[in-house]
């Protein structure tokens, strides 16, 4: 198969054949047509996170069962399936607490090996050189997950609409679910408005929010949010975008603001930006060593939250999303604004970090 192997940081991508991938005991191969360009993958190819090459990125996967492993059941070769990029072991102390988005093996094995949960890759170069995988490394033609993070799209929907929601939409989900719990009557502030802040945008309104404010520096992208749901948009590269959230929400500031780029800036816009007892909830990936400042005596008196997350309960919240689209009340192709071949992988990663890609990039492998 082909697959756009990463060799080194700041390297181009290399398109190169692989051996084809065999799914294992509870595992899946899947014939993958639409991968999503993510920035935590951008963030591995620069170097800013910490990755053992050569491996194959991508972890937003469509496409179609081609293979089941032993043990598996429920699915069917022929299935239209999407992944979710946390890909739970289901049998770990934080899995057993219903904590999966946090799955220790997941963690330990794949996040810092590139391995699968029996310590190893399932993807080699010919000759046998081991290729590591992030997440399943959807980057390829065919690629293999534990059976626990994919799952069957519904009648109806198109495969190549949806390959998003294994990670920036089910990261937007866990965020407002999850970590927040928004409430509907609730305002909130999505600072930085790329995949991941399209997302919280579109499950923002779903969940009944009633101020939605997004801010970044970029008037296309603020654009997009507007189409997207935003009812205001803030330019926090011609104003002070705290004190513009402020006079939007009579003076009060937002109860949530949502963190979703991972840099210094856009954390101390969200840090600046709610109402007392409101919470700041960081959701986009900084690169290592990135440090945010607050003030503690302030934390302390006007009772502030500052929260993590990393992403939604895959085996609890996939189903919940996948049948939103399904009904036509979430559409992730709307965040959709460029599709590449796959020969031109590298320029779609390229257009993410120029920072022109509205809402979020797909590769079409077919």
């Amino acid at each position: 198969m082909r697959a756009a192997v990463h060799t080194a940081a700041n390297e181009p991508l290399r398109i190169e054949q692989l051996d084809d991938p065999t799914p294992r005991a509870g595992e899946v191969a899947i014939d993958v047509r639409s991968c999503g360009a993510c920035h935590s993958d951008l963030h591995v190819i620069k170097g800013e996170l910490p990755f053992p090459t050569p491996a194959v990125l991508g972890h937003e996967v469509a496409g179609v069962v081609s293979e089941l492993g032993p043990g598996v059941s429920g699915l069917s070769v022929g299935d239209p399936v999407v992944t979710s990029f946390i890909m739970p072991c289901g049998q770990c102390g934080q899995c057993s607490r219903g904590n999966e988005e946090i799955c220790e093996r997941f963690f330990r094995f794949n996040r810092g090996q590139g391995k699968l949960y029996d310590d190893d890759t399932r993807l080699h170069r010919p000759g046998g050189e081991p290729v590591w995988m992030y997440s399943q490394g959807g980057m390829a033609e065919r690629c293999v997950t534990p059976v626990t993070s994919v799952y069957r799209v519904p009648d109806g929907v198109e495969l190549s609409d949806v390959a998003s929601v294994g990670c920036s939409t089910m990261t937007a989900y866990g965020a407002l679910r999850h970590a927040a719990n928004v409430q509907v009557g609730d305002t909130v502030a999505v600072v930085a408005a790329g995949g991941v802040g399209s997302a919280l945008i579109q499950l923002a309104s779903i969940f009944g929010a009633s101020t939605i404010i997004a801010v970044d520096i970029n008037e296309d992208k603020l654009e997009g949010a507007r189409r997207l749901g935003a009812t205001h948009t803030v330019n926090s590269s011609e104003v002070d975008a705290p004190a513009v959230i402020r006079e939007l929400t009579g003076g009060r500031g937002v109860d949530v603001a949502f963190e979703a780029l991972g840099a210094v800036p856009t954390f101390n816009v969200a840090r600046d930006s709610v109402v007392e007892g409101g919470q700041v909830v960081i959701v986009g990936i900084a690169a290592r060593g990135t440090t945010g400042e607050f003030d503690l005596a302030t934390i302390a008196r006007r009772k502030l939250q500052i929260k993590g997350s990393y992403g939604a309960k895959p085996r609890r919240d996939m189903p919940v999303l996948l049948d939103l689209v399904a009904r036509g009340q979430l559409r992730p192709q709307d965040a959709i604004s460029r599709r590449y071949p796959f020969e031109e992988v590298q320029e779609a990663f390229d257009a993410l970090n120029r920072g022109e890609i509205l809402g979020r990039a797909v590769v079409d492998l077919t």
